[in-house]
């Protein structure tokens, strides 16, 4: 996979959340570049307007859209869902990329969850969910999923998922991306079972540099300092990479022939932090099909977003 190359995406609509900086918006560029006409669903449209300037300004041409999407609230996701349906378009491409790291404190989003589970894992299923007839609709349709290497120190805890009895902002992150990526798994399943013609994979970045080190403890309301630890290792030759680099995974998993639904993604170098796209390891808890199962069903009860059992949408 060395030098991986994004397909032509001419004729295709990509939705990437959380596009207007790091992995979401390298995705971005990259899909718009390939020819994919984009949608940046975006928190702060202020800062998603600037990320399509500038991405308007290195690549004249390219077709872009900005669209205020908050996935801690989730009127605000069927908002969004909303207008994309009235518009008809089906959508060949959902990148779940958006989320918060590793919030100090305990927060919540503005329907009672706790912020790293619910935006990450509860604003991406409803986001999908709302989004899937338009999905269905279109000839080769796939749903990236973003998890992360933090994923293997997670467990799902369905007596205090909200992290109401005990919080700590890694095991909640941890939980989070352990969540997303048993989703992008289901996901899989399900379409496989009722006819959805769905592609759904997941990737990681592994240690790429992104504002999520030093603004996703602030939730992007400003720049914290980054831990110790992780200036130490930011000096170690090949411990971190990139932003261009680590945008890989996703890419490939969204756009290659050779991508596989079910499958993980990330960098093929040491304890996967950095390197070429390949597959990636899942831990024995994420390859628990009977958790992702009730994981499921407990985030459609959360939601209020239940998927259909059969087919639905048309034009495939």
């Amino acid at each position: 996979m060395t030098g991986f190359t994004v397909p032509d995406q001419s004729g295709q609509l990509a939705v990437v959340t959380g596009a207007n900086s790091g992995i979401g918006l390298e995705t971005a560029r990259r899909l718009a570049a390939a020819g994919a006409e984009v949608i940046l669903a975006v928190r702060n449209t202020g800062k998603g307007s600037a990320a399509a300037a500038d991405l308007r300004a290195g690549t004249p041409g390219v077709r872009l859209r900005v669209e205020e999407l908050d996935l801690s609230r989730l009127a605000s996701v069927a908002d969004f869902a909303g207008r994309l349906t009235a518009h008809g378009r089906p959508v060949d491409l959902l990148v779940n990329n958006a989320g918060v790291m590793a919030v100090p404190t305990r927060h919540t989003t503005a329907d009672g969850f706790e912020l790293q589970f619910g935006t990450n894992h509860l604003g991406h299923f409803a986001l999908t969910g709302r989004l899937l007839p338009l999905l269905v609709a279109a000839r080769r349709p796939r749903v990236v999923t973003l998890s992360s290497g933090t994923h293997h120190f997670g467990r799902i805890d369905f007596d205090d998922l909200q992290g109401e009895r005990r919080y700590r902002a890694q095991r909640a992150y941890a939980q989070s991306k352990l969540a997303t990526l048993m989703f992008a798994d289901e996901l899989q399943r399900r379409s496989d079972r009722h006819g959805w013609g769905l592609l759904s994979n997941a990737a990681h970045p592994g240690a790429t540099r992104t504002n999520l080190q030093s603004a996703g403890p602030s939730l992007g309301r400003g720049r914290t300092e980054i831990p110790f630890s992780t200036r130490l290792t930011m000096q170690i030759p090949g411990f971190w990479q990139d932003v261009d680099q680590g945008a890989l995974p996703t890419l490939y998993a969204a756009t290659s022939p050779g991508a596989i639904g079910g499958e993980y993604y990330g960098p093929d170098g040491p304890f996967g932090l950095t390197g070429q796209p390949a597959v990636a390891g899942k831990s024995r808890r994420a390859r628990d099909a009977s958790v992702a199962e009730r994981l499921w069903r407990e985030s459609e009860r959360l939601t209020g977003v239940t998927y259909p059992r059969s087919t639905v949408g048309a034009g495939r």
